[in-house]
Order: structure tokens, then C-alpha cells, then sequence
């Protein structure tokens, strides 16, 4: 890859603007939900089903669920997203009010983490 191209894929990568919201992890047989703030949901999903999948997960019981159902026994979704138009702001704070709104009307959910 010659270097302008490479200049022009990182501009491109920093100034997408990845889908923020909460995800929600629900094992469909047990009905344990939980909820994870995400600045970019698709790396966060990507990221804790590597986690999951690898048996290193922070959140020992969803990774508990995860050894006894695998993959198929999750329901893995967006809940909500987080609209927001300058990319380089941090979202953080709003990512875990929304998260934990979304606890707060979703009795027994938990974190995934933190």
C-alpha cells in the first residue's frame, strides 16, 4: 500500500462515525439480560464475544451463561443508539446515563462491565 492511500484509509477511520449506544446480551434461556455502553457498538460486540468465546470474560456470570448455552443461546442487540454529531467529543458520560436508564427500566438487567 503506497503512503497516500494509507493517509487517506486513516482520515477516513478517524473521522467515521461508529453507531454509539447500548448493547443488550439476553440468554434466552434463563432471561438474564445485560447491558453494555458502547462508543461503537460492532467493536463492542466483536470484542466481548472474543472475550466470551475465549473464556476470559470480566463478568463471570455471563460467562457462566456462555459456557452452558454458547453462542446460540444469546440474543445479541442494540437497544438504543446514541445520536451525536462531532466525532471526536467524548460520549462516555451520555453512553452510561442512557445505560443506566435502560437498567433502571429493565429490573434484574445487569452490566456486562464497570
Amino acid at each position: 500500500m503506497d503512503k497516500q492511500r494509507r493517509k487517506e484509509l486513516i482520515g477516513e477511520y478517524k473521522t467515521r462515525q461508529p453507531e454509539m449506544g447500548v448493547v443488550s446480551y439476553v440468554c434466552t434461556m434463563t432471561g438474564e439480560m445485560f447491558l453494555s455502553a458502547a462508543k461503537d457498538t460492532k467493536a463492542d460486540v466483536n470484542s466481548t464475544l472474543t472475550k466470551l468465546e475465549s473464556g476470559f470474560h470480566p463478568n463471570k456470570r455471563l460467562l457462566e451463561l456462555w459456557k452452558e448455552y454458547g453462542r446460540d443461546g444469546f440474543v445479541i442487540s442494540t437497544l438504543e443508539t446514541l445520536e451525536y454529531e462531532d466525532g471526536v467529543e467524548d460520549y462516555t458520560q451520555d453512553l452510561e446515563v442512557l445505560r443506566d436508564e435502560l437498567l433502571v427500566q429493565n429490573p434484574g438487567a445487569k452490566k456486562v462491565w464497570r
